[in-house]
């Protein structure tokens, strides 16, 4: 494709989701794929509320996208509080135009009243199904309607759908960006689906052509799995004598086993990543490489960077797979380029949230937190990790696991020596430099025959109560000698009292 193809025209673009649950992390994919193409060629971000499912529709998803759209800091050109001239901006305030155009299709034969009932239709399906027809579907009884026959239904007050007639003969095809020409068979797409409900909602078929149409949408970047009803789009622009968008199908969200991302992959909605301790940064840039890629080498994109680089010629067609550890890198990554101020602002709420310190810090709280932020800030992955890492300095230890206490190849009396041993080496711990601990403590485990872990391990446990912790002898300063000693006495008696 040549890159002129894409902005010769001035680009508009959309994200129309469907506030009927949390934002989706490939839902947000498909926001930010089209944010960046309309900020690289200087277009327009619409934002669409597609809230014609009132069933499933909920104020809280409402909430959900727009606090989403916000953390992430991805702003719309137009949208519900933004009139670009094209409004309203929420399919629930356009129906009077929906009727309007579902009329103009039934007076020129491509739609029609269907009064078939629910019954009619279960009973259709179970005898297609018996007979294992090849004819599977909508079998266009209301077709042929005369509109005398429309006329007394509606005059016995039978409620109606409106079904866009599909061809039965011919093909159908649309042109993807990145995936060439799809073409079908009329008569292998949905026969004659519903457009307008009985209830006067419309279908997203027909609301999501009209309004792309009328808001004068020239690019539509949507996943693949709406491929399938591409054509069907495709005849409802030709049955409106209207030019078809340019479409741009993304590839799926995978999970590491090929299948569409789900709640058993792992985290799916952004709040979940939120609560988890993520950077927006670190998301928009991991997901801005789900699908697309500048070079084969670089990995690192800042918002500011995507809204310049991003073209739809770098999108692949094959599915994006979802790795949580290298998400939790980029994070990782995000959280040590944060400036140290900036940082700190992020993490002390949380230990406040999650009741390490206490709300106001004290002074001395306020004065261990400075001192452990140089060290634990390497070691972050996510910004909630920090309560885990440090609360051995604010919170009494009074028993420890022992399964992480004793070594392999080492039994619990082995374990009680190697306690023993450190905490005779903490004697004159304030006096000596961390190398020099480093040193001392090197040299006790040569002149034992052993390596450093056996003799670190049982220590580290016992000062931190974990086996993963901040540099082991900036712990202690930290805590205090006398705590550090505390705990390792602890940790011998609890084991002892397993011999």
């Amino acid at each position: 494709m040549e890159k002129t193809k894409e902005v010769q025209m001035s680009v508009r673009v959309r994200y129309a989701p469907s506030p009927t649950g949390l934002q989706h992390i490939g839902g947000v994919r498909t926001a930010i794929f089209n944010y960046f193409f309309a900020r690289a060629n200087g277009g327009k971000f619409i934002l669409r509320i597609e809230d014609t499912d009132q069933e499933r529709f909920n104020v809280e998803s409402l909430e959900d996208l727009y606090s989403t759209l916000d953390w992430l800091g991805i702003s719309w050109d137009e949208g519900p509080d933004r009139d670009g001239g094209y409004g309203p901006y929420i399919q629930s305030e356009r129906f009077e135009l929906y009727k309007e155009y579902t009329q103009k299709l039934m007076d020129s034969g491509h739609a029609y009243k269907c009064f078939c009932t629910a019954e009619r239709l279960d009973n259709l399906r179970e005898e297609q199904k018996k007979n294992k027809s090849k004819e599977q579907g909508y079998d266009r009884h209301c077709s042929h309607l005369t509109k005398e026959e429309v006329h007394q239904k509606q005059a016995e007050g039978l409620p109606f759908v409106v079904r866009f007639r599909i061809p039965v003969e011919g093909k159908t095809t649309l042109t993807d960006v990145i995936m060439g020409e799809i073409t079908r068979k009329n008569k292998d797409i949905s026969p004659d689906p519903i457009i307008l409900k009985s209830d006067g909602y419309p279908t997203y078929h027909l609301a999501n052509v009209i309004d792309d149409h009328m808001m004068g949408i020239t690019h539509v970047l949507r996943a693949q799995e709406w491929i399938p009803t591409g054509p069907m789009h495709i005849l409802l622009y030709k049955a409106f004598g209207w030019d078809a968008p340019l479409y741009c199908h993304l590839p799926l969200v995978v999970g590491k086993d090929g299948s569409k991302l789900s709640k058993r992959h792992g985290s799916t909605s952004v709040k979940e990543f939120i609560n988890g301790g993520y950077l927006p940064e670190a998301i928009i840039n991991y997901i801005s490489l789900l699908g697309w890629s500048y070079d084969d080498s670089r990995e690192f994109f800042s918002k500011e960077d995507l809204e310049k680089l991003f073209s739809l010629e770098k999108i692949n067609k094959a599915p994006a797979v979802f790795d949580y550890k290298k998400l939790d890198w980029f994070n990782g990554q995000y959280i040590r380029m944060k400036d140290e101020a900036e940082l700190k602002k992020i993490l002390l709420p949380i230990l406040i949230k999650d009741s390490i310190v206490s709300d106001p810090p004290s002074d001395s709280e306020l004065a261990v937190f400075e001192g452990v932020f140089p060290i634990i800030r390497e070691r972050l992955k996510k910004t909630t990790d920090i309560s885990e890492i440090v609360k051995f300095l604010f919170k009494d230890l009074n028993s420890w696991n022992i399964e992480d206490a004793v070594p392999k190849k080492m039994d619990i009396a082995g374990t009680v020596e190697m306690l023993k041993l450190s905490e005779k080496l903490l004697n004159g711990f304030e006096n000596r430099s961390v190398e020099e601990n480093e040193e001392l403590f090197h040299k006790a485990a040569e002149e034992k025959g052993i390596k450093l872990g056996p003799l670190m391990q049982p220590l580290r446990v016992a000062v931190t109560g974990s086996k993963m912790s901040p540099p082991m002898f900036e712990s202690i300063s930290l805590l205090g000698v006398e705590k550090a000693r505390a705990r390792i006495e602890g940790l011998i008696r609890q084991l002892e009292s397993e011999i």
